[in-house]
């Protein structure tokens, strides 16, 4: 048996047969080359395919995950903009340096990048970059948003193992205009407060992490503020706070029969470019996360309660002569008028008497029942996540009844209050807030009736009632015809009522015969000047705070004065005699 030819030898007999061979066979041998040329190329090929596929699955997971998900994170937002389209919250391109320190050491000294880079942007301290550039990991920043020409500088610098990633940077044009709502993102262009927290919370964030929200075809979310209202709104809160040496101020515009926020603010507040700026206890938005007795515009729920549950009406006699005695506490007025008075009169001359007698004659089981109806017993829900939790008394008892009946002893949030007050005035519907659009049918799902309608014209005929003689004749702004409450309430510090600090609020609707808006205008702390005689209650604040607001914003909202109004009596029809009928 003839032994086997080794495997070489056979392959040089194959080649010298492909390459010589018989003249007849040389068609079939120059087929044969051409197929082994294209094997060995294809060969070839895959050799470097499977390498840059092994180079690719081998690289260092921490890099690949970082640069992913940096990419995911600093894409696209949606544009924030107003009711009318205005721009109020937009993304920018940006460049961040990065290094990778595994490639970088092999081959560069540490020492000498670190010298570089901080050459071109100091601040960055060299010792922390110097341990960065030391780790050893395969992926580290050294600084988010770095300008073009500082990219240009590092870049010439030649320093293997540094790069570049684009990112997208939140901007807002109007600065802190609307920080309170707007909120902020941080490094990574998420959102961490606000309305940019609540985009996240619907749907953004997961779309970040999966790498999908890269597209700038995001359709913009279109707010129900209105910028030049906000300014209006912003800019005499900034001038209250300023002249009457106020602690905060706050303030909040409301469509009452939309329940859309218009506009809202509240001093002191920050530049959301810079979000550093919102730290710090004074820097809340006191709207919906603080929590403060409001006082006496809170009697306006009482006085609805009360005429709502049909045992009172616009007419009815309280006596108010003497101070309510409730166990070991009295009741007093701050403007005593000791003599029996009408429902009306309790609302005008704001008597602490006359309301809590109303509150107990219908019990503290009906005032809660009225109050969580209301809204005022549960925490506020808006788009904003920043919201607080009503402070409750622990026990009803009746000197409870009493306080919580003129606002003592219940603490909401200011936003909360506005929401109770629209109510009251719109015929009766509560409406959840929002800061976005509604649509008529959105406006049906979220309302909920609360009172009678005939409930909400007594009540709007007291605002206006006030308006024209009682605590809110300095708000009255000629052709808006105003109606509002004001409301002084004593803080509670080191468990006390202190006569000097105070926190003043009014509530004004216009125009109150056909209600549309109700503004609210808080105070922290103001203090008396020699224009209010060196008295600081809300009357003299707060409420010629509120017109100089509707003055301005009222134009602007589509509203038309209308001059040489009948009084209230007249124009708003509830039976009411009057003081002379009595």
């Amino acid at each position: 048996m003839e032994p086997k030819k080794p495997f070489l030898m056979r392959v040089r007999y194959f080649m010298a047969w492909l390459l010589a061979g018989p003249q007849s066979e040389r068609m079939k041998k120059a087929k044969s080359r051409i197929g082994l040329a294209m094997l060995s190329f294809g060969g070839l090929y895959l050799i470097i395919a499977g390498s840059m596929i092994s180079y690719a699955l081998n690289r260092d997971s921490s890099q690949r995950s970082a640069i992913r998900s940096q990419e995911a994170v600093s894409s696209a937002r949606p544009d924030i903009v107003d009711r009318n389209g205005e721009v109020l919250a937009t993304d920018v391109r940006t460049v961040s340096l990065f290094a990778e320190p595994r490639k970088l050491a092999a081959s560069f000294d540490v020492d000498e990048a670190t010298e570089l880079l901080t050459a071109v942007l100091p601040d960055l301290d060299q010792r922390e970059v110097r341990d960065r550039l030391r780790s050893g990991k395969g992926f580290v920043w050294l600084r988010r948003e770095i300008t073009l020409e500082q990219r240009g500088q590092i870049h010439r610098l030649g320093i293997p193992g540094i790069g570049f990633l684009n990112e997208a940077k939140r901007s807002y044009p109007n600065g802190p205009t609307l920080s309170h709502v707007l909120g902020h993102v941080n490094v990574d262009n998420q959102g961490i407060a606000g309305m940019e927290r609540y985009i996240d919370g619907r749907g953004l964030a997961e779309l970040h992490r999966a790498g999908f929200a890269t597209s700038r075809n995001q359709e913009p979310v279109q707010l129900s503020i209105d910028l030049r209202v906000q300014h209006v709104l912003r800019d005499e809160l900034i001038k209250a706070h300023q002249r009457f040496r106020a602690k905060a101020a706050s303030g909040v515009i409301i469509d009452v029969n939309t329940g859309e926020i218009v506009a809202m603010a509240s001093i002191p507040d920050y530049d959301p470019n810079h979000p550093g700026g919102s730290m710090g206890d004074d820097r809340i938005n006191r709207l919906t996360t603080g929590v403060f007795e409001m006082g006496s515009v809170m009697k306006a729920l009482t006085i609805a309660m009360a005429v709502d549950s049909g045992r009172f009406n616009v007419n009815s006699s309280i006596d108010s002569r003497f101070p309510l005695v409730v166990g070991r506490h009295q009741v007093k007025d701050f403007h005593a008028q000791r003599r029996v008075l009408t429902l009306a009169e309790v609302f005008t001359y704001s008597s602490n008497i006359g309301t809590s007698r109303m509150a107990m004659t219908l019990g503290g089981e009906h005032q809660r029942t009225f109050l969580r109806r209301l809204g005022q017993m549960s925490r506020l829900q808006t788009e904003l996540p920043e919201s607080a939790a009503p402070l409750l008394p622990r026990r009803w008892a009746d000197i409870t009844i009493a306080t919580v009946s003129f606002g003592h002893g219940i603490s909401v949030a200011p936003l909360q209050a506005v929401m109770g007050t629209a109510a009251l005035m719109n015929g009766g519907l509560l409406i959840q807030p929002t800061f976005l659009r509604r649509t008529p049918e959105q406006v049906a799902a979220a309302s909920t009736r609360v009172i009678r309608p005939e409930t909400s014209n007594v009540m709007r005929f007291l605002m206006r009632l006030n308006a024209e003689r009682g605590s809110g004749r300095r708000a009255d702004v000629d052709g808006y015809y105003v109606g509002g409450k004001t409301g002084t309430a004593e803080k509670v510090i080191g468990g006390r009522y202190a006569k000097d600090r105070l926190l003043n609020s009014f509530m004004a609707v216009f125009p109150a015969d056909q209600p549309r808006y109700l503004v609210l205008v808080t105070l922290d702390e103001p203090k008396g000047i020699p224009e209010t005689h060196g008295l600081a209650t809300a009357g003299f604040n707060a409420a010629p705070t509120a017109a100089r607001v509707i003055t301005r914003a009222a134009p602007l909202l589509g509203l038309q004065p209308r001059f040489d109004l009948p009084p209230a009596a007249q124009s708003i029809q509830v039976g009411y005699r009057g003081p002379a009928a009595r």
